[in-house]
């Protein structure tokens, strides 16, 4: 898949540390989305893994009950990620501008990516870098809804439906060494009114992929 440059610019072009300077310690997705993505987790990561969580913050949403080797993170602020009690280590790297990432090659079990495919404007290169990073036929899930900081989001994402963002992140990842393994396309509901009644919320929608570059 080929982007156009009219499809990487987004509203706000000023640089991204600067949008991302002060730290944002809010949950930007629902309870019943993290509820659900971290349930998800539990059914694919295994104990002793190394995780990479890119696009990272203050929280992660994985399983309490795994053993993790080393979970790896990253982000565009050092305070949320220092604040992340699961990372075992991080770094801060602006992926719009440098794709090459300080990790060994086949180093990785799973790579995560939570509400944050939606501000790559070169995910195709991101895509070519986490398959050098993850082990071969190993995973990598990328979750997201329907929100956004609409002004960093690049015009692909911004101008697309739903279904053709899971759609886009598909092709981006399939033109670039991955064989997509499932889609998650799912409605979450809230409790409201002391758990009387629940709500709809944020919807669910997960990609999860395999390092094909074993076989290529």
């Amino acid at each position: 898949m080929k982007l156009s440059i009219n499809d990487r610019e987004k509203i706000d072009s000023t640089d991204d540390k600067i949008f991302y300077h002060n730290p944002r310690y809010v949950n930007h997705l629902s309870d019943s989305f993290r509820k659900r993505l971290t349930n998800l987790y539990s059914n694919y990561l295994l104990n002793n893994y190394v995780i990479l969580d890119l696009m990272s913050s203050w929280v992660s949403h994985l399983p309490s009950n795994i053993r993790y080797k080393k979970v790896i993170g990253h982000g565009m602020n050092e305070d949320e990620l220092n604040r992340n009690e699961r990372l075992d280590r991080y770094w801060v790297q602006n992926l719009n501008k440098i794709q090459n990432m300080p990790i060994e090659d086949s180093s990785v079990d799973a790579g995560l990516i939570v509400a944050g495919w939606q501000y790559l404007q070169y995910p195709e290169k991101v895509s070519i870098e986490l398959s050098r990073i993850i082990k071969s036929d190993s995973l990598l899930i990328i979750s997201f809804t329907n929100r956004a900081f609409w002004t960093k989001a690049p015009n692909i994402w911004t101008n697309s439906s739903e279904l053709q963002r899971i759609e886009y992140v598909k092709r981006v990842l399939e033109a670039n060494g991955w064989r997509i393994e499932k889609i998650f396309k799912e409605k979450t509901y809230d409790k409201k009114i002391f758990g009387v009644y629940s709500a709809e919320s944020d919807p669910f929608f997960c990609v999860i992929a395999r390092n094909n570059k074993s076989i290529n």
